[in-house]
């Protein structure tokens, strides 16, 4: 299989995500190169106009840092609190509603495989469409349909694993999330602020949803060197709430 991406790293670490997608690339404030040179040079340090990088496969941080903003994004902590709290694996169904610029919506199609599929909405066609050329950048575009349209409202998705929520108000998309998941499903909310979780709760709680919480990931990077190690200055400190809870047919 052809190497149809890399990612140009920096020694100060500053990254460069290219599409490997003509015979000859034009890679914005690095320059004019071969697709095939830099697939050869896979693993291996390149040097253009008195400059170095490594030549790197990219990964899924790599592919979510790259996407180019039309709203603000679920970030890689949140992200990967999402995949694991809700069980998302290869091969699932999964409803996102608030594709944005579709962050999350690649963590998604990465996380259910090529025999998975995300279906993802949004109520902005400029949302929508910055997130799909986002998805299709990253090569996961086969995953992921796009659908106009308002995910709090009836939709023909049914016996899914997973609906992911990210708009400012989620307990309207309880109901849908409801009649779309199947049985032991997984519902999962992303909110900046608690009222929104409060709201987001009760509706749950009013439903046969069960297992419901909320949680708040904090993340300190620690910076280690030869003068010693140490928690970073800048630590990513409160993004938002990631609200849970599984769909069942009864509760007790």
């Amino acid at each position: 299989m052809q190497l149809d991406r890399v990612v140009l790293l920096e020694p100060a670490g500053a990254k460069y995500f290219v599409v490997l997608d003509r015979e000859v690339v034009n890679i914005p404030a690095v320059g004019v190169v071969r697709a095939d040179t830099l697939r050869s040079a896979l693993g291996r340090r390149w040097s253009v106009g008195g400059r170095s990088f490594l030549v790197l496969t990219p990964s899924i941080r790599d592919a979510v840092g790259s996407v180019r903003r039309q709203a603000q994004i679920i970030g890689p902590k949140d992200a990967a609190s999402l995949i694991w709290n809700c069980d998302i694996k290869a091969g699932d169904v999964v409803v996102e509603v608030g594709a944005g610029s579709g962050a999350l919506t690649l963590v998604l199609a990465q996380a259910v495989g090529p025999t998975g599929r995300v279906v993802t909405y949004d109520v902005r066609s400029d949302f929508l469409d910055r997130a799909r050329e986002n998805v299709a950048a990253a090569g996961l575009g086969e995953r992921v349909e796009f659908k106009l349209g308002d995910g709090r409202a009836a939709i023909p998705e049914t016996q899914v694993d997973a609906f992911v929520v990210d708009i400012p108000d989620p307990w309207e998309a309880v109901g849908t999330a409801a009649n779309s998941l199947r049985p032991c499903g997984h519902f999962a909310s992303y909110s900046p602020n608690v009222e929104q979780v409060n709201r987001t709760v009760a509706a749950l709680r009013a439903r046969t949803f069960v297992e419901v919480r909320t949680l708040e990931i904090i993340e300190r990077e620690i910076e280690a060197s030869e003068s010693g190690t140490h928690p970073s200055f800048a630590p990513l400190g409160h993004t938002g709430y990631l609200t849970f809870a599984r769909c069942v047919i009864e509760t007790f």
